[in-house]
Parts: C-alpha cells; structure tokens; sequence
C-alpha cells in the first residue's frame, strides 16, 4: 500500500516564465506543432539532453539559473528549463550570465550557411510522423513533476535541518562546551588542594544519663540542650570567631600565601568582610537535632592548618559552653546564697535584742519569777487561814490561854505582813513600764522573732542546697564523638563533580535562555 505524497504550503520555485507565458505551455505548443509535423527526431532529442547534462555538471548556482531566465525570456528564447535557458543562449551565442539590461549579441560564424528563403515551391522529404516513444523533460505527466517537486521540497527541508543543526551544535560548543572546558581545565589544573578536617561533638547535661524524669524532663532537656548547640553553632559562624581564629591562628595569612591559585587566594589588603565570606565557605557546621550531633568541617591548603583550626574552634565552643552553664548556674546560686545572708544576719539580730532585754531586765525568766510570787502568796494565805481557824478555836473556849491566843494573834499578824509585802512586789512586777509583765511579754516577743528567724535560715539552707542541686543538673559540657584528624590526602576540589555541575549549570542557563528568546520571537511575529 502506497500513501500518496502530501506537502502543505511551502515555498515553490516559480515555473520559467517566458514575458508572462508559462514556458510549459509554450513547450507544450512547439511539442504539438512538432508531433503534428512530425519534425520529432531522436537524434536532435539527444543532443539536446547530452547538452543539458553537461550544463548540469558545471555546477551553475541557483542566481546564475535565475539570471540565464532573465534572459533567455528578454531575447524571447522558448527555453523548458533554466539548463535549456542556458543552452540555447550558448547556441546563439549570448552571454546567459550578463547582468547589464543590454546584453551583447555575439554574432554567428561567418562559415555558417546562410539559409535563403525559398521563392519556388519545393519538394519537401517525407519523414516520419509517427509519435515517439520517448518523453521529453516539458512532457512529463502531473504526478511525476508534483513527485519532483515534493522531493525538491523534501531536500529543501533536509538543507535547512542540517544547517540549523549545525548552528545549533556551534551554539553549544561556544556557550556550554567551552565554558565548561574552562572549567575543567581550572578545577584539574589550577586549582589549589585542599584538605578537610571533619569531626563531631554533642552538648550534653550533668543529669542526661543517669536520672529519669519522666516525658517532661527530656522534652525540657531536649529543648535545652537544641538551644545551647544552636547558640555554638551560631557563635562558630559569626565574625567574632572569625577574627579570634585569625588573631591566635593566622587565617588571614594562611590564605594569603603567593602559591595559593588566584580564585581561592587572599589579596595583601584583604578586608574582614572578604576574610569573612571566605570563612563561611571553608568552616561549614551541621546539626543534626533528631540526635543532637553537631560536625564540623574545616578546609584549608595545609593538613596541620585544617587540624589546627579545627582544635581552635571546637576550643572556642567549649569555652562559649561553660561560659553559658556557669552565668546561669551563678544566677541561681546568688539568690539562694543571697537569701541565707539575710536570714541569718535577721537572726542575729533576734538573738541580740533577746540578750539585751534579759540583761537589762536582770530575769532570765520574768513569769518564772510572777509565778513564785503568786505561789507563796497562795501558801501564806493557806497559812493564814490555818491561823485564824486555831485563833477562833482558842477563843471558843471559856477560858482561853492568853499566851497562845497572843501567840496565834502574833503569827496572823506577820502571815498578813508577809501577804503585803508580796501582794506589794507583785504589784510593783505587773505594773509600770519596768514591770516584769512588761518585760516578760518583751522577751516573748523577742523569743518568737528569734524562732521565726530560725525558720527563715532553715529555709533559705534549704533552697541553696536545692539551688546547688539544680544548677548541678543544668550543667552543660561538651562530649567530643570524633576528634579532628589531618587528612594525608586533598579532600577538594572534587574535579569531576565540580566540572560535571558546571556544565549542568551552564546548559541550564543556555536552555532558559533560548526558551526564553523563542518565546519573544513567538510573541513578535504572532
């Protein structure tokens, strides 16, 4: 099965005209007249097609067949072809590729014979009119040319592939092939090695291991311990480390050495914002929180320099470590220690005012001595009493004995000079600002406050030894995984990846852009 050929709208060379007439038509005129004549004769067909054919092996470009055109139809030269154009012209001897409008005629030899006119009738040769069997160029049928004109259109089509193909790959070589050679050539041979130095540290608390608190105590230490690596980790990427590891360990000048290749190396003058932007992309340091590791990578041009700022800057972070525990843990210790300061300076001073009162007053004990002046009072009335009774039981009787009634009148006499004078220095100790009841309740006073102020020390020895127990567990210290190693091999640059990334990078670019210009193209023409 045979698709038939299909060609949509294209550019069509036009057919040779001859002043407006289509030269196939013409062709087709003389091809009529001929075969009605029968003036057809192979031998004249050949010589015809042997010229054609040489003409076509010169190699005549498309303007000269386009200029012979010209002027075969200026000289009204009935030509099916722009190879028979120029074979004609040739025969008549016109310059075909003349490109001024008058074109010089070239006569014929004078050998030539001169045909006259015939002016008698004249017996004309018979010949053959029978059809020829073979075709001539202007007679081939409409398929064959629309076949010959799809193929022409075809290779028209493969020339412009092959040259856009071919513009396309010199693109290529010119803004992503040799780009990326450059950099290959630099990464391979001019770049300066360089050596890394890798190791890993972990910030731990003084109770990480050996206490269980429970869902709340690690989220609390977990959230410490994040907040504690994230403020090193800052700290070892700012510029104050930066400018501590070139004052101790010369970083500036480690990177300024002549050797160095010009792209890596530090000029003389180099400022800290060049020194900076040049320490962020050789110290690199990763967290990883899900298990509280941080690493820590150092790149430079020498092994024992890598080693050496490695050991400075984990170092520095130890320091930055102990410095935030330790101003955490004073704060909480100043308090607690601040607070017994005061209770026990506050007891002092109850314990001074208690001795002062017992000293002024000369009692130790004021209701002790209240006390004893009520109970002899109490025992000497009972006394009395006594006394009174065997008074009235003397004086029952109808002859009483004068010298014991006068015995018992003289003791119930002194019983109540006794009851007096007690009664009188009970009044004096209970009453007036020196009484002993005024001093008794300021020695009471004296005694609680001296009692709550033994309660406010026991509290506040409380809270330091809580305190001290507190800030024990908020210690922070640093727990090395891998202490750092010189390499004995350069670590970068890695020369196939870098190279194979520049090429991925620059064919990227060239593919954004050409997308792009094809996009405004679009949008101009539509």
């Amino acid at each position: 099965m045979t698709t038939k050929p299909k060609a949509k709208k294209f550019r069509i060379r036009p057919e040779p005209m001859t002043r407006g007439v289509p030269m196939t038509s013409q062709a087709a005129t003389a091809e009529d007249q001929t075969a009605m004549t029968g003036e057809v004769t192979s031998g004249t067909e050949m010589e015809i097609d042997n010229g054609i054919d040489a003409i076509r092996k010169e190699g005549l470009t498309g303007r000269q067949l386009r200029l012979a055109r010209r002027v075969a139809q200026k000289h009204d030269v009935p030509a099916t072809s722009d190879f028979d154009a120029v074979r004609q012209l040739r025969k008549r001897g016109i310059d075909p590729f003349q490109k001024s409008a008058s074109l010089e005629l070239v006569v014929a030899d004078n050998d030539a014979p001169e045909e006259k006119p015939a002016q008698l009738p004249q017996t004309v040769p018979v010949k053959k009119t029978l059809p020829s069997t073979e075709l001539a160029d202007d007679s081939e049928s409409p398929a064959i040319r629309r076949a010959r004109e799809i193929g022409e259109i075809q290779k028209d089509i493969a020339r412009r592939r092959q040259r856009k193909t071919a513009m396309l790959l010199v693109r290529l070589a010119f803004f992503v092939l040799l780009p990326t050679a450059i950099c290959g050539w630099y990464f391979y041979k001019m770049a300066t090695p360089q050596y890394a130095t890798s190791s890993d540290f972990s910030i731990q608390s003084a109770d990480s291991g050996g206490e269980s608190g429970g869902l709340g105590s690690m989220i609390s230490g977990g959230l410490g311990a994040n907040t504690e690596a994230v403020a090193v980790q800052r700290y070892l990427q700012s510029r104050e480390a930066m400018l501590r590891l070139d004052a101790e360990e010369g970083f500036k000048a480690h990177f300024q050495q002549p050797w160095i290749d010009p792209l890596l190396r530090l000029s003389a003058d180099a400022t800290n914002e060049e020194a900076y932007t040049l320490y962020k992309r050789k110290v690199l340091i990763g967290y990883d929180p899900t298990e509280g590791v941080m690493g820590l990578e150092v790149i430079a041009v020498d092994p024992e320099t890598s080693k050496s700022f490695s050991e400075a800057l984990i170092r520095y972070a130890e320091e930055r470590v102990d410095t935030q525990t330790l101003r955490k843990r004073e704060d909480q210790l100043s308090e607690a220690r601040k607070s017994l300061t005061e209770a026990e300076q506050k007891r002092r001073e109850a314990q001074m005012a208690l001795v002062a009162l017992q000293q002024e007053a000369a009692i130790v004990d004021p209701e002790g001595v209240i006390s004893g002046l009520r109970g002899q009072i109490t025992t000497r009335e009972t006394e009395l009493q006594e006394k009174e009774i065997q008074l009235q039981a003397l004086l029952d009787n109808a002859r009483p004995n004068q010298s014991r009634v006068d015995g018992v009148r003289g003791d119930i006499r002194r019983l109540e000079d006794a009851i007096a004078d007690l009664q009188g220095r009970m009044n004096n100790a209970t009453q007036g600002e020196d009484s002993l009841a005024a001093i008794s309740s300021k020695i009471q006073l004296a005694q609680l406050d001296l009692t709550t102020r033994d309660m406010m020390l026991q509290a506040a020895l409380q809270n330091l030894a809580t305190s001290q127990l507190e800030a024990s567990r908020q210690t922070r210290y640093m727990a090395r995984g891998v202490e750092p190693v010189a390499p004995d091999e350069p670590s970068y640059p890695r020369s196939f990846e870098n190279t194979l990334v520049s090429f991925l990078a620059f064919a990227g670019i060239y593919l954004m852009i050409s997308l792009t210009a094809s996009i405004l193209r679009e949008q101009v023409t539509s």
